[in-house]
């Protein structure tokens, strides 16, 4: 029998483990491939990653390198030494990277060190702030990356615009294959939360934020916490730990007193009050993709987005963190308009198939 090629996934955060489940159970079903797991440590809540594993049915992974401390670059630094070391034991054809984590980039950069052919899965994707480290991940890894697979046509045009034009391919969204392929598991959630939150279908609000420049900044986490108390309808906010953490350490427990807060919910029930809310309020650009999908209107409390879509075509707002734009936040909820028309700027959920027949091109030729 035919020895077969390496693939080497690297992963680190909980929606990258998310997003490669399809690809992933494609090529363990593949004859002539064999994928290689490496969490790299970086999520370090390991509660709610054991929630995601067994709820998806993911595969556990080969490696845990453990490393979930430090800065950005103490961080890169220890995954790239052991990454190397796994990828001189199991010499892999080919590395795939997702997203803009630390991960990520080091994930890319240990694969061009190691002369190792690498593949960027949600490449092209621009915030167009240099401050941010997801931004520096994402534009380091699309220069060195031989395939570059692209969520949405916005992506193919930044790529284009800085000159990276070979290996790109539009295949759109991992995270819409997923999304269908437990659409049914979404809606039996729904009749539990239901019960358990006291909710209706679209009665009620869902918020969301875990982001370093949303819950790490005290002034901009007490400015949103401010205006969600004044807004009329429930609002359900499933709390991350971060999140929790800051607003504890900022004393911010006082405005939480008419806002609904739960544990973290497992993918399904996050998918099911996504689909079920009124109105997501939200700073994660997961969140904003999930909501488009399942045709919910979403606000983003942010600055910018890395997907302009959403916006363009009516299902998303920006909303800056900022007082003005904060104080007219019941406003603005008053006349969230419901498009007639919906665009599927993600593409059809067959990316992970079109990624893999992209891979059998490039490796098995």
């Amino acid at each position: 029998m035919k020895k077969k090629l390496k693939i080497l996934t690297v992963l680190g955060a909980r929606p990258q483990f998310i997003k490669s489940k399809p690809l992933s159970d494609l090529l363990r079903k593949h004859h002539h491939f064999k994928e290689i797991i490496v969490h790299t440590g970086q999520h370090y809540d390991f509660s709610m990653y054991d929630i995601f594993l067994k709820e998806l049915n993911l595969p556990k992974p080969d490696y845990f390198l453990g490393v979930n401390k430090g800065d950005n670059l103490i961080q890169v630094s220890r995954m790239l030494n052991r990454l190397k070391e796994v990828i001189e034991k199991e010499k892999p054809n080919l590395v795939i990277v997702y997203g803009d984590t630390n991960s990520t980039l080091a994930g890319a950069l240990s694969a061009k060190e190691k002369k190792v052919l690498l593949s960027h899965i949600e490449a092209g994707l621009r915030s167009f702030r240099l401050d941010m480290a997801e931004e520096l991940n994402r534009i380091i890894t699309d220069r060195i990356s031989d395939l570059l697979f692209a969520p949405v046509k916005e992506a193919v045009s930044n790529l284009k615009k800085e000159g990276v034009t070979t290996g790109v391919y539009l295949v759109g969204d991992v995270l819409y294959d997923v999304l269908l392929k437990f659409k049914d598991y979404i809606d039996r959630e729904f009749i539990k939360l239901k019960k358990e939150f006291n909710i209706q279908k679209n009665t009620f609000l869902l918020l969301t934020l875990h982001r370093a420049e949303t819950v790490d900044n005290a002034f901009s986490l007490k400015l949103i916490l401010e205006a969600i108390n004044n807004l009329n309808l429930k609002v359900i906010f499933p709390i991350h730990p971060r999140t929790q953490k800051r607003i504890k350490e900022f004393r911010l427990d006082r405005l939480l007193k008419k806002i609904y807060c739960v544990n973290p919910q497992s993918y399904m029930q996050t998918l099911s009050l996504i689909k079920n809310a009124y109105v997501v309020l939200t700073d994660s650009g997961g969140v904003q993709r999930e909501a488009y999908m399942l045709k919910t209107p979403c606000i983003t409390l942010r600055n910018e987005t890395e997907w302009n879509q959403t916006l363009e075509f009516g299902w998303n707002r920006l909303v800056k963190v900022e007082r003005n734009s904060m104080m007219n936040l019941p406003e603005i909820l008053k006349n969230i308009p419901l498009p007639k028309k919906y665009v599927y700027i993600f593409g059809k959920g067959d990316a992970s198939i079109k990624i893999l027949k992209k891979i059998e091109e490039f490796i098995l030729k």
